[in-house]
């Protein structure tokens, strides 16, 4: 292998001094005035940020966080001029089958830590070895300790072939992949690329309905979906539009103020943010949506300085759906899994899911859990994967 090539290992090590100026940022923040209403309709609540950056500053510490990465096989690999970093851990069953999971924003590869022995060793979590996956976690190019692109043209469609080169590289010559939020998008083009060896996918967004896509709204689910999908376009559409359109502006507070960052990263969904704001203020944690572990995420973006960069990938995606204006897309002919999770910006009905892919194979309607599924339901969502693909093995 070249060195252009290579899979080399690949260790968090942060610098004392970069701790050290993060919390002096945080200390020396400028605070806005209270909100003027008692729910989140202007922003992220003064009492949620307040605490979050008191625990910030004298309960937590990244070391636990850096210590937990380096406990997983991590490594980085060049693929079309960007070092891509992930995790990959094997199965110690034979015959797992590899799977490759794409985190999504404000998401990073600590959203998809748990998940990680539910998958590997199922039948240490309640599941049957014949269930198991060889796992691999990518960073998005531009998130986390993957490296920045240099040039544009980093939409899905191009981290999906990027994706595809990575488990070539593997030696995996038959796999699965999943995703959410825009690890849902590159899941998506990867289903229309369809490149040799991928026999499946997976997803927990349904990603052509909020590019815009017109569906049917006829049913109580539909109707419902429709209405979820119009509120989040008229109250909670900000973050979407300013990375959309502007993600150099933001950028420039997502690496000036780690606190502008946290409120940034915060106000993505009412059933997240009230969550999160919840585990904070009320320490009443949803599930494996604790403190540390919503800093951990956090901090990832914040000592990497990938606030900027991360943001530039909704560009990219709107960039990519301009250009593809007016084509048709390639139909997904490979099986397709999906799962809705009621706490999701809405919840896709099956209807809506059977339009985008005819071929699907898999559909579930689940209990709990929202669009951090994977983080805050791990269990949960690892049941999801093996039943999605079990048909596949």
């Amino acid at each position: 292998m070249s060195s252009e090539t290579e899979i080399r290992p690949f260790r968090v090590d942060m610098p004392d001094e970069a701790i050290a100026d993060l919390r002096q940022r945080i200390a020396a923040a400028r605070l806005p005035s209270k909100e003027l209403v008692a729910d989140r309709s202007q922003g992220v609540q003064l009492a949620t940020i307040q605490e979050l950056a008191r625990y910030w500053t004298t309960d937590y510490g990244w070391r636990a966080c850096e210590a937990r990465l380096n406990a997983l096989p991590q490594f980085t690999t060049e693929i079309d001029g960007v070092d891509v970093h992930f995790i990959h851990v094997q199965s110690p069953h034979a015959g797992a089958l590899p799977l490759i999971i794409t985190h999504g924003w404000p998401g990073s590869v600590i959203e998809l830590l748990e998940v990680v022995g539910p998958l590997t060793d199922p039948a240490a979590h309640g599941g049957q070895a014949e269930d198991a996956f060889d796992l691999v976690l990518p960073s998005l190019p531009g998130y986390g300790f993957s490296g920045e692109p240099a040039e544009v043209g980093w939409g899905p469609g191009r981290v999906a072939q990027a994706w595809a080169e990575l488990m070539r590289r593997l030696g995996y010559t038959r796999y699965v992949a999943q995703g959410g939020d825009v690890g849902a998008s590159v899941t998506d083009a990867m289903g229309r690329q369809a490149p040799e060896g991928l026999a499946g996918i997976h997803m927990n967004l349904l990603v052509t309905t909020l590019g815009g896509a017109m569906l049917p709204a006829e049913s109580e689910q539909e109707r419902a979906a429709a209405d979820a999908i119009a509120t989040f376009r008229a109250s909670g559409f900000g973050y979407f539009l300013e990375q959309a359109t502007r993600p150099q502006t933001i950028g420039y507070a997502l690496l000036d103020s780690p606190v502008a960052l946290a409120a940034w990263m915060l106000d993505h969904d009412t059933d997240a943010y009230y969550k999160i704001s919840r585990a904070f203020v009320d320490g009443q944690p949803s599930g494996g949506l604790t403190r540390d572990h919503i800093l951990d995420n956090i901090t990832v973006y914040w000592l990497t300085g990938t606030g900027a960069s991360a943001a530039r990938s909704y560009w990219e995606s709107g960039r990519a759906q301009a250009l593809a204006a007016g084509q048709a897309l390639p139909e997904v002919k490979l099986p397709v899994g999906f799962t809705t999770f009621p706490g999701e910006i809405f919840r896709a009905p099956r209807s809506w899911v059977e339009k985008g892919y005819p071929h699907l194979t898999y559909f579930n309607e689940v209990d709990r859990g929202g669009h951090f599924a994977a983080w805050e339901e791990p269990e949960l969502f690892a049941t999801e994967i093996r039943a999605a693909f079990r048909s596949l093995r």
